[in-house]
């Protein structure tokens, strides 16, 4: 089969298109697929230029979102049979091989059946945001109908479908924008309002919007020197959450308006191998199929690549800026 391979540490030119055996099913719940589409993430050009999350060896598979068909299942595989349509998020982290390849073989409890109203491409670009969005929102920020929310960089592979879930469950949604362009698009989503951060200070944007109150709930997607400056955005007793490591952070004014800090690593069910956490991804991705079945969420694919060009997505992801997602077709 055709596969991308990480070759070493390093710029997005260790990424080597390689073929390789294909994958085979060793364990009696494990289902194959041949996948069809694969989402690119920013933890991707983050393990490649940092290294594997596990203390394996190289060459690796990126990739942890995948869309495809399965081929193959194992004797107690009761969820899928041959046939079905299925996305997930799983691999790619350097113990199981990812999803820049041809096939792969997962435990069917890692897998949810597609929307039938997606393409594999629009159903690969979801699954980790969709998690993540959800599980900062929702599990860490505790949102709830006619609160108001700060998404950071709504237009983003996160954001664009963070904003969504916020309408869905009836919170009034604020986001950060860069341009008029995307300011379109996340109105288009349903965002109340686009705040752009290059021209106004974020934080007194907020305050304007919200009569001084400040957002229940502050989502931030890009890092310390916002988190650090979402504070002063947040409501007092509010939420604020991360999905980054926000530094040594003065949390004076933090404790004083009564915040709950939070933290979003969709990963950590992979990580540490936690089978009702896992399961709390495929029920998010069960809820979210029916959404956008129903007409009410969609996918905003930005890039479409062949396999080949996998070395280039990362690059367009590491430059920034990137609205939606950037997709892999195999």
């Amino acid at each position: 089969m055709k596969a991308i391979v990480m070759t070493a540490v390093g710029d997005p030119d260790v990424l080597s298109l390689q073929e390789l055996a294909e994958p085979e099913i060793t364990q009696p719940t494990q289902i194959k697929v041949h996948i069809k589409a694969a989402g690119i993430n920013p933890v991707d050009t983050k393990i490649r230029r940092n290294g594997l999350l596990y203390d394996q060896p190289l060459p690796a598979v990126l990739g942890c979102d995948g869309a495809g068909v399965v081929v193959e299942t194992g004797g107690n595989v009761s969820r899928f049979k041959v046939g079905d349509k299925v996305w997930f998020c799983h691999g790619g982290l350097g113990r199981e091989p990812g999803n820049y390849a041809d096939y792969n073989v997962l435990d069917e409890r890692w897998a949810s059946l597609m929307p039938v109203s997606l393409s594999y491409t629009e159903a690969a670009a979801l699954p980790l945001v969709l998690i993540t969005a959800a599980g900062a929102l929702f599990g860490r920020g505790g949102l709830q109908a006619g609160q108001t929310v700060l998404i950071h960089a709504g237009a983003g592979g996160v954001g664009s479908v963070a904003i969504q879930l916020a309408k869905l469950a009836g919170a009034r949604v604020l986001t950060t924008v860069s341009s008029e362009q995307k300011a379109e698009f996340v109105k288009s989503l349903g965002a109340d309002a686009a705040i752009f951060y290059q021209q106004e200070n974020f934080v007194d944007a907020v305050q304007r919007l919200t009569d001084g109150k400040g957002a229940d709930v502050v989502f931030d997607t890009v890092g310390a020197d916002v988190f650090k400056d979402s504070v002063g955005a947040t409501a007092y007793f509010g939420r604020l959450v991360t999905l980054l490591d926000p530094g040594a952070v003065n949390l004076a004014e933090a404790r004083l308006r009564n915040l709950l800090l939070g933290f979003e690593l969709m990963l950590t069910p992979m990580l540490k191998d936690l089978p009702e956490a896992r399961d709390r991804h495929v029920e998010i991705l069960q809820q979210c199929a029916a959404y956008i079945d129903q007409g009410l969420l969609t996918a905003h694919v930005s890039v479409q690549l062949a396999l080949a060009d996998a070395a280039k997505a990362h690059e367009l992801v590491e430059a920034g800026h990137t609205t939606g997602k950037i997709v892999l077709l195999l």
